[in-house]
C-alpha cells in the first residue's frame, strides 16, 4: 500500500477500498504520510466525495486510531452537544452546566477556531488559569464534582483526527461533509458518551450553507452515531446572522455568563434551552426543567464549580483588547441583514481567530453588535464597535464588513427567521 496510490484513487473519483482508508489512517496517524500527502486526499474527498460505506469506515479507523473512554462508573446518564460551528456560537458554555444542573453528566470534548468560527476552548481560555488540557482521570472527577467537563480530546483519544483537524483548518477542506462527520463522530464516539445532540449550523456563517447540504451532514452523522449505538438527535439552526451580541473569546465568555445569571440575548437563550431540552429527553431525563436550573441560579452554581475544577477563577477579569473601533449606521432605518460570515471573517481578521494551525489568538478580539436584524437604528447610531490589540488590522476587518449590514427603509416590515429549522432522528 502506498500513499500516492490512495490520493489517485480519490483524485480520479474511485471508491477508497476499507484496506485503503485502515492503511492511510493509520499511516499518517504514526507520521509516514506527511502532512502534504493528507492535505491531497483531504482536497480529493472534499471535491469528490465518499459514499456512505467510505464514511463509516473512515469514521471507524478514527476511532480505532485511539484509546475510548468509558462513563459507565458515574452515577448519572451522560449527554453531549457537538455544533458544526459558527459566529458568535457560545452556546456550549452556559449549556454544559445547564444540563449537569438538571441531572445529566456532560463529558462536553470541544475544539479551537476553525476557518472564521470561533472554537470554545479559545472561548474558556480568556478566563485566567482554566485548562483545556485534562488526563482521563482529572475529565472524570471533574465530571463527578461539577456534573459538566469542557476539555480538549486528549491525544489518545482519536489521534487521527487531532492531527487532520489542524491541518483541515489550513488547507481549506474544513467544507468536506465526509471529513466533518468522520471528525465529529469519530470523537463523539471514542469519547463514550450515551447520547448525543449535534447543532447543526445553516447559513452564511456556517459551513453548510444551504438546507440540503445541512441535512446530508446531520443524517450521516445520526446514522453514524446510531450505528455505534450512541443515541443521536440533530437540530437544523440558522447561522445567517451571528448568535447573540458578541463574536470573539472573552466577549463571548462575558455574554455566556449573563445567560446563565438569567439575562442574555433572546436567541442565544432560546437555543441553549432548546438543545438543553434535547439531550436531557436523550438521556431519558424528561421531566427535568432547564429554564427553572437558569432561573434559580443552578447552572450558573454548576458553571463555578466546572471552572474552578479545571484551574480557572470564575470571578477574574477577563481580557480587554487595547483598542476599538465603532462602526456607526449611515442612514436611518431598519436592520435587514446582520452577515455572520462578514462579522466572523472580521472578528478572525481582529485577532480572534487563526490563519495558521500553529498562530496565538488574541483574546479579547472580536465584535460586540449593538443592532440585530429588525432593530431600527438612526444615522450616526453605533452599528458594532470593532476590538483588537492591533489597529492596523481594523481596515483589513472593515473591508470584510463592506456590504454584509444592511439597513432597510425607515418602518420596513420584517420577518424574523426560527432559530430551529429542522430536526433529524
Amino acid at each position: 500500500m502506498d500513499v500516492i496510490s490512495v490520493i489517485r484513487t480519490k483524485r480520479d473519483r474511485g471508491r477508497l477500498s476499507d484496506e485503503q482508508i485502515d492503511w492511510v489512517i493509520d499511516a499518517y496517524t504514526r507520521g509516514h504520510v506527511a502532512d502534504e500527502q493528507m492535505s491531497a486526499l483531504a482536497m480529493a474527498i472534499l471535491l469528490n466525495g465518499m459514499d456512505r460505506a467510505e464514511i463509516a469506515r473512515w469514521t471507524a479507523a478514527m476511532i480505532n486510531s485511539g484509546e475510548r473512554m468509558d462513563f459507565s462508573s458515574l452515577p448519572r446518564p451522560t449527554a453531549d452537544k457537538h455544533s458544526t460551528g459558527g459566529v458568535g456560537d457560545k452556546i456550549t458554555l452556559p449549556l454544559a452546566p445547564l444540563v449537569a444542573a438538571c441531572g445529566a453528566a456532560v463529558p462536553q470534548l470541544s475544539g479551537r477556531g476553525l476557518g472564521h468560527t470561533g472554537g470554545t476552548l479559545d472561548k474558556l481560555e480568556s478566563i485566567p488559569g482554566w485548562r483545556a488540557s485534562l488526563t482521563n482521570a482529572e475529565m472524570l472527577d471533574v465530571l463527578s464534582s461539577a456534573g459538566a467537563v469542557i476539555c480538549a480530546a486528549g491525544d489518545g483519544l482519536a489521534p487521527a483526527d487531532k492531527k487532520l483537524y489542524a491541518l483541515r483548518d489550513v488547507t481549506g477542506t474544513v467544507e468536506a461533509i465526509p471529513l466533518i462527520a468522520s471528525s465529529i463522530m469519530s470523537k463523539k464516539i471514542a469519547e463514550g458518551t450515551g447520547s448525543l445532540v449535534l447543532d447543526v449550523k445553516v447559513g452564511s456563517g456556517a459551513f453548510m450553507k444551504t438546507l440540503e447540504d445541512a441535512r446530508e451532514l446531520a443524517s450521516t452523522m445520526v446514522g453514524l452515531g446510531t450505528d455505534h449505538g450512541v443515541r443521536t438527535v440533530a437540530l437544523l439552526t440558522d447561522m445567517s446572522t451571528p448568535l447573540g451580541l458578541t463574536a470573539g473569546n472573552a466577549l463571548e465568555v462575558r455574554e455566556s455568563v449573563e445567560v446563565l445569571a438569567g439575562g442574555g440575548p433572546a436567541d442565544v437563550v432560546e437555543l441553549t434551552l432548546a438543545l438543553a431540552r434535547e439531550m436531557l429527553d436523550a438521556a431519558g431525563l424528561r421531566d427535568a426543567d432547564p429554564a427553572k436550573a437558569l432561573a434559580d441560579g443552578s447552572a450558573m452554581d454548576v458553571w463555578r464549580r466546572m471552572i474552578a475544577a479545571q484551574g480557572g477563577d470564575p470571578d477574574a477579569e477577563l481580557p480587554v483588547a487595547r483598542e476599538q473601533h465603532v462602526v456607526h449606521a449611515s442612514t436611518s432605518g431598519v436592520v435587514e441583514v446582520v452577515d455572520a460570515y462578514a462579522v466572523g471573517i472580521a472578528a478572525w481578521r481582529l485577532g480572534a481567530g487563526r490563519a495558521r494551525k500553529e498562530d496565538v489568538v488574541q483574546l479579547g478580539a472580536g465584535i460586540e453588535l449593538h443592532a440585530k436584524p429588525g432593530d431600527s437604528v438612526v444615522a450616526g447610531q453605533p452599528l458594532m464597535t470593532l476590538h483588537t490589540d492591533t489597529p492596523e488590522k481594523f481596515a483589513y476587518a472593515l473591508a470584510a464588513l463592506d456590504g454584509g449590514v444592511l439597513v432597510g427603509a425607515p418602518g420596513a416590515s420584517f420577518e424574523p427567521k426560527p432559530i430551529v429549522l429542522d430536526r433529524i432522528a
